[in-house]
C-alpha cells in the first residue's frame, strides 16, 4: 500500500504520527500546499523512529486541483489517497484520486446547500450527495471511496454497525453524541475561546440546518441549535447539553443500517453558540469573497477564512489544553431477546495522553486514529469494496478488535467502552 496523505495540518499530521508505528504501508507520501508544513511532519516521524526513514516523503499539492493531485498520486504511484483537509475540497481531491487509478478515503464529505425555499424543514443539496452521485464512476473502475472515515462520521458509524449486528434486534434511535469537557488557557491562566478543530469545518457544521432521518419521512432539517438536550458523557466528562448539528452520519447510517430514526447532536456550550450565532449576523460565516480595502489596493477575501487566520492553530493548542473528549453512538430499541435496550458505545480520548505519545491534542489525534485503522483492514483484506462507500457498510467488528487489542498484541490499545442505559 502506497499512501498519498494530502494534507499536514492537525489531522494529518497526526495520521502520519500515527501510522509511523505500524508496518501495513509501503509509502506515505505527506502532502501539503505548504510544502514546510509536510517536512516538518516527516522530520517528526523520521526523529522518534528513525526505522521509518525512506518510507515518509514531503510533497507540495494544489488540493484545489484536481490535475495537481492526480499527477502527485501517479508520480509516487499512490494506491489510496487520503484527504486530510477541509470539505471544501473534497470535489477536486475525489476527482483527483479517481483519474489516478486510486482507492480514496476522507473524513468529511462533499458540501451541503440549504434548501432555497425551507432551509429548516426541506433538504436541499445534500453532505456526501455529488459523492454519492458519482458512485457509477468508481464502480466501473472497480475502485472504493470510503467517505466519512474520520470519528465522527467514522468510528461513530462503525459503532452502529456493530450495534445492529450484535446488540439490537430492532433500533428506534441511532443517536451520534459527542461531547468533552476541554478548556484552553492561555500563557496567564486564563480560559480563552479556540476551537479544537478547523474554526472553517465548524462553522460550516454549526451554522448549516441541521439533518435528521426518521424512517416514515426520510431526511429533514431543523433550526440550528434546535431540539436541546443534557446527555451524561462517561469517564468523568459528566453531563453536558447537546444540540442538533449538520453531520453525515444521519446521511450515512441510514443508507446500510435499518433505524427508525438518525440524529447528531454535539455539546456545544453557552458561549460558543453564542459566538457562531454573532459570526452568522455579522456575515463573517460567509465563504464568498467581499472587497476590502488595503494600503496596497482593495482585495478580495472570503470573511470565514479571516475568522480562521485570526484564531489558533487547533495543531498548536495542545500544550494549553486540558481534558477529555468522547466520541459515541446512544441506541435505544429491542435487545436479540426482545426486550428493551439503551446502549452507549463510546471512545474517550484524553489530552494529557495524546500530546504525551504524540505530540497532538485529543481532539485532532482521535480523529486522526480511525482512517489509520481502515487503511490497515483495507491493506489486510479484512475490508474490501468497490463504489462509494461509508464505514457501516463494512464489518465492525474485526475494526473494534483491532483497535482495542494491545499494542503488544498488534494492535492500537485503545479500548471503547459499552455502557448498558436501560430504557426509562
Amino acid at each position: 500500500m502506497r499512501i498519498l496523505l494530502v494534507g499536514a495540518g492537525g489531522v494529518g499530521d497526526a495520521i502520519a504520527k500515527i501510522a509511523a508505528r505500524r508496518t501495513f504501508f509501503d509509502l506515505i507520501v505527506v502532502s501539503d500546499y505548504d510544502i514546510d508544513r509536510a517536512r516538518a511532519t516527516v522530520g517528526w516521524v523520521e526523529k522518534r523512529h528513525p526505522e521509518q526513514v525512506g518510507r515518509f516523503l514531503a510533497e507540495r499539492i494544489d488540493a484545489s486541483d484536481p490535475e495537481n493531485v492526480t499527477a502527485v498520486a501517479v508520480r509516487h504511484g499512490a494506491t489510496h489517497v487520503m484527504n486530510a483537509v477541509e470539505p471544501k475540497f473534497v470535489p477536486t481531491i475525489f476527482a483527483g484520486a479517481l483519474a489516478a487509478g486510486a482507492d480514496y478515503l476522507d473524513m468529511a464529505m462533499s458540501l451541503s446547500e440549504p434548501h432555497p425555499v425551507s432551509p429548516h424543514e426541506e433538504t436541499g443539496v445534500k453532505l456526501g450527495d455529488d459523492q454519492f452521485a458519482q458512485a457509477p464512476d468508481w464502480e466501473l473502475a472497480g475502485r472504493l471511496a470510503l467517505v466519512g472515515m474520520g470519528v465522527e462520521p467514522g468510528l461513530s458509524d462503525v459503532f452502529a454497525r456493530y450495534a445492529a449486528d450484535h446488540l439490537f434486534s430492532e433500533i428506534d434511535e441511532l443517536g451520534t453524541r459527542d461531547g468533552a469537557n476541554l478548556v484552553v488557557r492561555d500563557e496567564a491562566g486564563n480560559e480563552i475561546f479556540a476551537p479544537s478543530f478547523s474554526i472553517w469545518t465548524t462553522i460550516e457544521e454549526c451554522l448549516n440546518p441541521p439533518v435528521v432521518w426518521e424512517k416514515e419521512r426520510g431526511w429533514y432539517t431543523t433550526a440550528p441549535f434546535s431540539e436541546p438536550e443534557v446527555f451524561l458523557f462517561p469517564e468523568g466528562i459528566g453531563e453536558v447539553e447537546c444540540v442538533n448539528v449538520e453531520h453525515e452520519e444521519v446521511l450515512l447510517m441510514p443508507r446500510w443500517i435499518d433505524a427508525k430514526r438518525v440524529t447528531f447532536k454535539y455539546g456545544l456550550g453557552d458561549e460558543f453558540i453564542g459566538i457562531l450565532k454573532t459570526l452568522n449576523q455579522l456575515g463573517l460565516d460567509r465563504t464568498e469573497p467581499v472587497r476590502v480595502r488595503s494600503d496596497g489596493g482593495p482585495v478580495m477575501v472570503a470573511p470565514r477564512d479571516v475568522v480562521a487566520a485570526g484564531l489558533p492553530d487547533p495543531a498548536t493548542l495542545g500544550p494549553r489544553m486540558t481534558g477529555k473528549t468522547c466520541a459515541g453512538v446512544w441506541v435505544t430499541g429491542l435487545g436479540p431477546d426482545g426486550t428493551p435496550r439503551e446502549v452507549y458505545l463510546y471512545h474517550v480520548s484524553d489530552n494529557e495522553w495524546t500530546m504525551a505519545e504524540y505530540e497532538a491534542q485529543c481532539v485532532v489525534w482521535q480523529t486522526a486514529l480511525n482512517p489509520v485503522i481502515a487503511l490497515e483492514l483495507l491493506a489486510a483484506g479484512v475490508w474490501s469494496g468497490i463504489g462509494v462507500l461509508g464505514p457501516e457498510a463494512f464489518d465492525a467488528k474485526p475494526y473494534l478488535d483491532l483497535m482495542a487489542r494491545s499494542v503488544e498484541d498488534g494492535g492500537y490499545g485503545q479500548e471503547w467502552g459499552l455502557e448498558d442505559r436501560l430504557a426509562g
